[in-house]
């Protein structure tokens, strides 16, 4: 088959159906457009349609964050005091308030008179529409949702032959202020602190217009938000819109929220449809895979599914729940807020070998846009110029507390700016990297230099050093600088600068070299496993390999190139299997699926991410962080939902199909023997510098290679074919070459040229 006729679209296969109801609201179906987000579920009845906007936040800072003790300076003191107590209450308690936090919008449901005999439901990822079929003992209903990718809408259409429902729109359980609050409690210390009863606002107001309805919710702040639904009937059902609108007291929001909703029905619905379906068509263009195991074929479709729904340039990007806060009467988890320790980075580390940059351009945005934040941080924090994030933050980047070691240190910020450093080297345009990547870097090293001192041996340290999560938040847990986690940061910062500094031609690079020959290399033990830091080895199962960050994602070691980091990475990975799996989280697997990756391990690879889909994963894709199922893969068993380990899974995956990160290109580099029985292949995945590439296997055997770029350049593609003679052909013309099987070939090709390689 020629790559090119891959169909892209994905699979029946792939789609989620349900044949009874769906119970929690974590596992219903997810419909999303970046902005608003809405999961169905329910045993009909009612039938649930729970609703959620990005951007909806109470911001009301806690007032720790505010003291004039609450900096790097203060933290260092009383860790140098080892003063548990207040560490604790100046930068950890803080987190336990109710705000800042993510809100929920509320819900809409859908009343029958009568529970139905038999409900069945599917969601169709190719349309991103979502169809409930409810069976009654005089009838069906029929209902079909979808949330417009564009026009950001949502549109339930409802069709039988028996009484259609009436709509209820159902707010969130908020506190009232001046009414008594109920205290329930933590659910899990520093994953939900406890009930919406907590955030108290003034009463809210409902309106109606004909079959126009809303309300609208102010909140503590000047911020107000509201449901709006509009209903029309027509000959065999029922179409009901509706819109989640927000504002200040300043804006006409409400207005324009009406016309919003109002033109959409104008439109109808046959028509909005169908403009709906054409910018998922365009989506599921952008690249495809076709794999003999269907299960890791469907969580692929699964996972970019998701991705497409929560993040849209233009919209705020996914933070711990994405477009999905949860509906259960409680703060979502962790509040919903953004974490910088691993959460924000592996929820973005995907997108760009999918080729869906422009969803991805969500969080680049986010954080350039946020530049003034990053710069008031550093300067009120951390005492410097420059740019530092906190490592848990609201929507408007400020801090929110909680475990100091993690969520107020400075090396997070060096693994935000990876983005930078990949969405300039996946899409080769230096402009970028002149104007946004080579800045972002260099202000974050400014504030880092601020608080690096050399020690006796002449090597720079930092006041204060931790590796994620290990210890939790014990004294414990500030380990002697550096640890290999700020460690393995520090020198990727200081070499990518160089790096960047001497593709622009800028005489900085000797700058950043000076810095990053000051430091460390990476803490190995007698036997090159990598330590948590030059005095401590890690020795017992922990769920973040923050250790290891060198080998992935900072990809610091070359596995095919450095005899010495071989060994390194290979005793570090057998090192974790021994540590064993017993107290991993959801994110643990496919971070080692990437470790396995690396080595070419594609058994190993596939077997990390087969245990994350099947036992770490909500019947809807949701990842649901523990071993919920209780099957003994982990002994945490608690099931809060967050995304970036669904994000981490599609990554490893992509990593077994193709590689181009140490400059060449290699396909098919990390596939299990089994898949080699059958057909593999891939479109239009994106490599670094501004390639797209596209490769069939049929029976073990490579077929072709495609390539088209979007710039012109050199490139090195590796020999994976059965034979030494090749035939590459560009521009009309074919070219016979010779290369032995394994080695290298250099290719020239313009922008917008493609080029195919296959035996000749």
């Amino acid at each position: 088959m020629n790559i090119d006729e891959i169909n892209c679209l994905p699979k029946p296969y792939c789609d989620l159906y349900f044949e009874e109801s769906i119970s929690k609201w974590d596992e219903g179906l997810p419909l999303g457009n970046g902005l608003l987000g809405c999961l169905v579920w329910g045993d009909g009845h009612p039938l649930k349609f729970s609703l959620d906007r990005a951007d909806l936040w109470d911001n009301r800072s806690a007032k720790e964050t505010l003291s004039k003790d609450f900096n790097y300076k203060k933290l260092i003191e009383l860790v140098r005091e080892q003063n548990q107590d207040k560490i604790r209450k100046n930068f950890d308690n803080c987190y336990s308030n109710p705000t800042p936090t993510k809100i929920p919008a509320g819900r809409l449901e859908l009343n029958f008179a009568e529970k139905p005999e038999q409900i069945k439901s599917s969601l169709k990822l190719d349309k991103a529409m979502a169809q409930v079929d409810l069976y009654f003992s005089n009838g069906c209903i029929n209902v079909k949702t979808y949330l417009h990718s564009e026009k950001k809408i949502g549109w339930i259409r409802i069709e039988g032959n028996i009484v259609i429902p009436e709509i209820t729109i159902v707010m969130p359980a908020f506190g009232v202020i001046g009414e008594e609050r109920q205290d329930e409690g933590s659910v899990e210390r520093n994953i939900s602190v406890g009930s919406l009863d907590k955030l108290c606002y003034p009463h809210k107001e409902w309106f109606e217009e004909n079959n126009l309805k809303w309300f609208v919710q102010k909140t503590a702040e000047d911020f107000e938000y509201g449901v709006f639904t509009l209903e029309n009937e027509f000959k065999s059902g029922k179409d009901i819109l509706f819109y989640i609108g927000c504002g200040n007291e300043e804006e006409d929001w409400v207005k324009q929220s009406k016309k919003i909703i109002k033109e959409a029905m104008s439109k109808g619905y046959e028509n909005m449809m169908a403009t709906h379906c054409e910018w998922w068509k365009n989506f599921w263009e952008k690249s495809s895979i076709s794999l003999p195991d269907k299960m890791f074929e469907k969580q692929w479709y699964l996972t970019n599914y998701l991705f497409g729904s929560c993040s849209r340039k233009g919209a705020p990007p996914m933070p711990l729940q994405g477009v999905w806060t949860a509906d259960e009467g409680n703060l979502p988890p962790w509040k919903g807020d953004y974490h910088n320790d691993l959460n924000t980075q592996m929820s973005y580390c995907h997108y760009f070998k999918a080729n869906h940059l422009e969803e991805g351009e969500s969080f680049i945005d986010f954080l350039w846009n946020l530049v003034p934040e990053a710069r008031e941080f550093a300067n009120t924090f951390f005492d410097s110029k420059g740019l530092c994030l906190p490592s848990v933050m609201t929507i408007k980047g400020k801090p929110l507390g909680g475990w100091p070691m993690y969520s107020l240190t400075l090396t997070n910020q060096i693994w935000l700016c990876q983005n930078f450093e990949l969405y300039w080297r996946y899409t080769g345009d230096d402009k970028f990297l002149e104007q946004k990547a080579y800045p972002y870097f260099k202000k974050t090293a400014i504030c880092i230099t601020r608080w690096l001192e050399k020690d006796e041996n002449g090597k720079l340290k930092l006041p204060l050093s931790s590796s994620p999560e290990i210890h939790d938040d014990e004294l414990e847990a500030w380990l002697t600088p550096n640890s290999n986690y700020d460690q393995a940061l520090l020198i990727y910062l200081f070499k990518t600068l160089g790096e960047m500094a001497k593709t622009l031609g800028y005489d900085e690079y000797s700058k950043w070299d000076k810095v990053l020959n000051k430091l460390d290399e990476m803490a190995v033990n007698e036997h090159k496993v990598l330590m948590l830091n030059e005095n401590e080895e890690l020795k017992e199962s922990h769920r973040h390999h923050s250790h290891a960050m060198g080998i992935y994602p900072l990809r610091l070691l070359s596995y095919d190139n450095n005899k010495k980091d071989k060994e390194i990475i290979d005793a570090t990975v057998s090192n974790l299997e021994l540590l064993g799996s017993g107290l991993w989280v959801g994110f643990s697997f496919p971070w080692m699926a990437q470790f396995y990756g690396v080595q070419g391990n594609g058994e190993g690879a596939a077997y990390q991410l087969k245990l994350f889909w099947e036992n770490f994963c909500s019947p809807n894709g949701f990842h649901i962080n523990g071993d919920y199922k209780k099957r003994g893969v982990s002994s945490l068993h608690y099931r809060p939902f967050t995304l970036e380990a669904n994000m981490c899974a599609a990554d490893a995956l992509q990593e077994m199909l193709l590689k181009t990160d140490q400059g060449v290109i290699k396909v098919f580099p990390a596939i299990p023997e089994e898949w080699k029985k059958g057909d593999v292949s891939f479109k239009n995945f994106r490599g670094w510098n501004g390639i797209k590439v596209s490769a069939k296997m049929k029976s073990g055997k490579l077929i072709s290679i495609s390539l088209e770029t979007s710039k012109s350049a050199e490139y090195i593609i590796e020999n994976c074919f059965d034979k030494r003679v090749l035939t590459i052909g560009k521009s009309g013309q074919k070219t016979i070459i010779d290369c032995e099987i394994g080695e290298n070939l250099k290719i020239g090709i313009n922008r917008d040229e493609k080029c195919i390689i296959y035996e000749a």
